[in-house]
């Protein structure tokens, strides 16, 4: 027996950032207005998506409860696996709604309520939900943001449903570029 003797811990190798085709590190938040691309391309679509869903995945490790407080709901908005669903799919299509989506963190807490409508039976990612709820936030050099949320049936939580920019005019948003 050795007294004294401590013995190293084992070498932990740390895993090497994964990259995504497009050679984006999916470790780190900082995705810049210059990094989505602007074209409507089929391809420019695909990246914006992607980009979407590692922001959200990203997200969701920094906040561990996965939910933000709503002032004009007084409520807290959860977000789950259908809200990086439905954003990646609607989102993606346009490029300032993808500049939207970046803006999570402003939009959960501070949009307002407009109105509220009843689910629309014909799609099944709302069949969760009892109400549709629409709210609104005016997002700087991005314009008007939707917010959907869904209001569960079951317990009346309220879920992040989908993020876009309204388009006011192409004009306007085009001068933004």
């Amino acid at each position: 027996m050795l007294v004294g003797f401590v013995e190293e811990p084992d070498v932990v190798q740390m895993p090497v950032p994964e990259q995504c085709d497009e050679g984006i590190d999916v470790n780190c938040m900082d995705i810049l207005p210059e990094d989505v691309p602007a074209g409507d391309s089929v391809e420019d679509r695909r990246i914006r998506s992607r980009l979407i869903k590692q922001f959200y995945f990203q997200w969701m490790g920094k906040n561990k409860d996965k939910r933000v407080f709503n002032n004009s709901l007084n409520d807290y908005i959860y977000v789950k696996y259908i809200s990086v669903n439905e954003t990646a799919g609607h989102a993606a299509l346009r490029y300032f709604s993808t500049l939207a989506v970046l803006q999570l963190d402003a939009v959960l807490p501070n949009a307002v309520l407009k109105y509220s409508r009843p689910v629309n039976p014909n799609k099944k990612n709302q069949r969760g939900f009892k109400r549709m709820l629409i709210l609104e936030y005016m997002c700087p050099a991005i314009g008007l943001v939707r917010l959907t949320v869904g209001q569960k049936g079951s317990d009346d939580s309220k879920v992040q449903y989908c993020i876009t920019a309204i388009e006011v005019g192409r004009k306007k948003q085009s001068s933004l570029l």
